[in-house]
């Protein structure tokens, strides 16, 4: 789905809707209340968030990744795999596709060992089972089913936590408040600086970066499934991109048969680009002839990030 614009404001269908958001966060509370987590054989580090999507926990997660593979740490990804149909727990293939694994799980599946499990406790299980001594779950601060030693909340700098209001009144998942003190740190990404309430933890500030300068000068048309594709539009103006048109979609939209060919048609002599995530989900087919723009997260304080990834405290 596409975030509707008053989970940005305070407005009628806001108001209306508010009731229920009260009970979509009791009832994560309740949840959290009644847990009996499974404790894995591995250290679980949970990329999460407050909100529904958008927020950027996947470059997250692929970096903290790529940081804890440098010093030497067997790590698996750990997914829901959401928008495939797999309930595993089952690894992700080389021939695995998104309509089966899940977008996320494609792209975490190119930089380690991935599984996707609906039940998240058999899929650490599973996970610590071919080696893994630390896991990262992608997306999870809201799941109670797996004891965490560390758990990262992730949030958009810019949309911050929208209007204030749970789902559906707006995109919090729960209460700000009773997010952040299950969280051990905080990831602001990009600019701005959302109000955190009563939050004393750490807090590290990261961003995305573009790769290389393929894109710099070149006329493309953009286009996407995401949860917030103005940052992919800002991205490629970053790479020094020359946007000539866009097509956006609801996040991790399913591209229908003849709807690359009809993007190919509109964009003429630009080039076609899309991200790395939409990129996954085309067929071999569809895919000629379309670029990806390639980014990563860089963050402000690495010595911070090292100092977080050594702590081990018990979970929550």
């Amino acid at each position: 789905m596409r975030a509707p614009e008053f989970w940005q404001r305070r407005g009628p269908a806001a108001l209306l809707l508010a009731p229920l958001g009260a009970l979509y966060g009791a009832s994560v509370a309740w949840k959290a209340r009644h847990a009996k987590p499974y404790r894995a054989a591995a250290r679980v580090i949970c990329v999460g968030n407050l909100t529904a999507g958008g927020s950027g926990k996947t470059p997250v997660a692929l970096a903290l990744g790529a940081r804890l593979k440098a010093r030497g740490e067997s790590v698996f990804f750990l997914t829901r795999g959401y928008g495939g149909t797999e309930p595993g727990p089952a690894r992700v293939q080389p021939d695995s596709d998104a309509a089966r694994m899940g977008d996320e799980a494609l792209l975490l599946a190119r930089a380690a060992p991935t599984i996707v499990a609906r039940n998240r406790a058999e899929g650490a299980a599973h996970a610590a089972a071919q080696g893994a001594n630390t896991i990262v779950m992608d997306d999870g601060h809201q799941n109670f089913t797996l004891a965490k030693n560390l758990s990262i909340v992730v949030v958009d700098g810019e949309s911050g936590f929208g209007n204030g209001r749970m789902i559906p009144a707006g995109p919090l998942r729960e209460p700000v408040a009773q997010g952040l003190a299950r969280a051990d740190a905080v990831v602001i990404m990009g600019n701005g600086d959302p109000d955190l309430g009563d939050y004393k933890g750490p807090v590290l500030k990261a961003r995305l970066v573009t790769e290389g300068d393929a894109f710099r000068g070149a006329r493309v048309f953009a286009f996407a499934g995401i949860g917030r594709p103005a940052k992919f539009l800002a991205s490629l103006k970053e790479a020094g991109a020359i946007v000539t048109g866009t097509q956006f979609f609801a996040d991790h939209h399913a591209y229908r048969d003849g709807e690359i060919a009809a993007l190919k048609a509109r964009a003429g002599d630009a080039e076609l680009v899309t991200t790395e995530k939409d990129l996954v989900r085309l067929n071999a087919t569809d895919r000629a002839g379309i670029a990806a723009l390639p980014v990563r997260v860089r963050f402000d304080d690495e010595a911070a990030l090292g100092r977080l990834l050594d702590s081990g405290e018990p979970a929550h």
